[in-house]
């Protein structure tokens, strides 16, 4: 880091801004076409767990939406799970593709997820492609880790 950035950057954080409004019948950010409560809101709320890779990573899309830490969490393998969930207060989360899955239904122990989430931060747009990775944990689907990739 050098001398220039690290004085931008010192001092009090930005307050952060409030995560988007969802209500029960938004449509849900993961991009399948279904309102927020009977899609990602039932996993963010508990009521059910997700019954696939590609669902627990939609989820966790939807929960960067709405800044939802203690559910990105709670779906964090153990082994890899960070301590805490930062949110950047300018990062806005715009649309989620799935480019590919390999495995990760009712059948597997393991599966593959690989995604385009687009974003603006500060008014530029801007796309992270990743390939993740997620295994079952105590009968339920968790993130294990990522692989970011190039278009």
């Amino acid at each position: 880091m050098s001398r220039r950035t690290a004085r931008r950057t010192a001092g009090p954080r930005p307050r952060p801004r409030p995560a988007p409004a969802l209500q029960a019948d938004s449509p849900c950010p993961c991009g399948l076409d279904a309102r927020y409560a009977a899609c990602c809101g039932r996993f963010h709320s508990g009521q059910a767990a997700a019954p696939t890779a590609e669902l627990l990573m939609r989820s966790r899309y939807s929960a960067f939406v709405v800044r939802d830490a203690p559910y990105l969490l709670r779906t964090w393998a153990p082994a890899t799970r960070p301590r805490s969930v930062d949110f950047d207060p300018d990062m806005r989360w715009t649309g989620l593709e799935i480019l590919g899955t390999s495995d990760g239904t009712l059948f597997h122990t393991t599966g593959t997820v690989t995604f385009v989430a687009r974003y603006t931060h500060r008014g530029d747009p801007g796309e992270l492609r990743e390939h993740s990775r997620f295994e079952r944990s105590g009968g339920a689907w968790v993130y294990v880790a990522g692989t970011f990739t190039d278009g």
